[in-house]
């Protein structure tokens, strides 16, 4: 495929627009939101991962709480990932924490029980494959960059509610 010199033309006109092209039509907005969304409930989830490590109490604890951390630092990761495409998108990446909970498709939880923290980690797993399932589905092919990125990070959410669930049967 070869570009035209009109498209050649709104290429260099529209420097400052970085990866988003007029291709992206009206869903960039709506992609942009999407990921805030996504990016308030990893946030989300690294507060209450990283508040059960520092809790987590009893003999099997150590174990669990490590996979706590290394929990936090993935979702971490996964919200570096999210504000940088969000960036990439034209968009500002909302960090503001006084909307964080409202924004988010998981709960913050401050259980003191470690099978209680497994629990609402699980659920709170369980409630973001849901979630990156249904934004795949919604962009579909109109962002094959945004839906790989979610792709990737599904991937890691199931992954983490398995071994959550194996800590459950343990």
């Amino acid at each position: 495929m070869q570009l035209d010199e009109a498209a050649l033309d709104r290429a260099r006109k529209h420097l400052d627009d970085g990866a988003v092209t007029p291709s992206y039509g009206p869903y960039r907005d709506q992609i942009v939101k999407l990921l805030n969304d996504a990016l308030a409930t990893e946030l989300v989830c690294v507060l209450r991962y990283k508040r059960h490590y520092f809790t987590a109490h009893g003999l099997s604890s150590p174990g669990i709480a490590a996979e706590f951390l290394e929990h936090a630092n993935e979702e971490s990761a996964h919200a570096d990932k999210l504000a940088e495409r969000i960036v990439q998108l034209g968009g500002d990446p909302d960090f503001n924490p006084d909307s964080l909970t409202q924004r988010s498709h998981a709960e913050y939880d401050a259980s003191d029980d470690l099978k209680a923290m497994v629990r609402a980690n699980l659920v709170a797993e369980r409630v973001a494959v849901e979630s990156y399932r249904q934004m795949i589905h919604l962009i579909g092919d109109k962002d094959p960059t945004t839906r790989r990125i979610l792709e990737e990070v599904l991937a890691d959410e199931e992954e983490h509610a398995d071994e959550l669930l194996d800590m459950l049967k343990d």
